[in-house]
């Protein structure tokens, strides 16, 4: 299935491989209230296996640490992008989270002939490319993107949490926790907040300071 069909649902394996290096795609922070929605791409290295590769979500902190320095650094390539969440407002989320993944492709240093995506949709990218559900869990270079989106978005979260503590960045990253929702109706929007999203639209503050002030 070729990705340049638009961001229409897409899912399974391709009828044919290609040859050439493979590059696996994942994104973190679709669901938050703020801060950008990151993407990685990764080309694993067969010669420099990787142990202990999993969906993100699974692993602790401590082990997403130590895996994204030893992916940067085993990988044949990796890169990671974000949309800025005013192009999550303009764009909405979803197409926000394909312009960061296509991002991430187009900056690989090396291009891949073939592009695995988590999930069930696919961004436009000039390269032969396939949506494998739950790929995090089972494709080892959707793992290593996943890990690398994750960390750097949660990196990100402590920088919004540097400049706007009242709103526990660096605790919830920026999803609609308790804690995080009771923030917004005492302090009203961050810079940092999606305002096209249902909490942060109801809230009737904007703070105008520049983000990272």
């Amino acid at each position: 299935m070729r990705s340049r069909t638009s961001y229409r649902p897409e899912q399974g394996s391709l009828d044919w491989t290609p040859t050439g290096l493979v590059a696996g795609v994942d994104e973190a922070g679709r669901g938050p209230l703020a801060g950008p929605v990151f993407a990685a791409a990764v080309i694993l290295d067969d010669l420099q296996p990787i142990h202990g590769l999993a969906d993100s979500k699974v692993l602790t902190p401590q082990k997403r640490a130590r895996l994204y320095d030893e992916i940067r650094a085993k990988a044949l390539c990796c890169c990671i992008a974000h949309a800025t969440h005013e192009e999550i407002d303009r764009i909405n989320i979803l197409q926000a989270t394909m312009l960061a993944m296509q991002r991430a492709v187009t900056g690989l240093r090396l291009k891949p002939a073939l592009v695995r995506v988590d999930g069930n949709r696919l961004p436009v990218l000039p390269m032969a490319a396939e949506a494998i559900v739950k790929g995090d869990a089972t494709v080892q270079a959707i793992s290593a993107a996943s890990i690398l989106a994750k960390v750097a978005r949660d990196l990100f979260c402590e920088q919004m949490h540097a400049s706007h503590p009242q709103y526990g960045f660096a605790t919830h990253k920026g999803y609609s926790t308790p804690e995080h929702l009771a923030a917004l109706r005492e302090h009203g929007a961050s810079p940092w907040h999606r305002r096209s999203f249902a909490p942060v639209r109801e809230v009737c503050v904007d703070v105008t300071v520049n983000p990272l002030a």
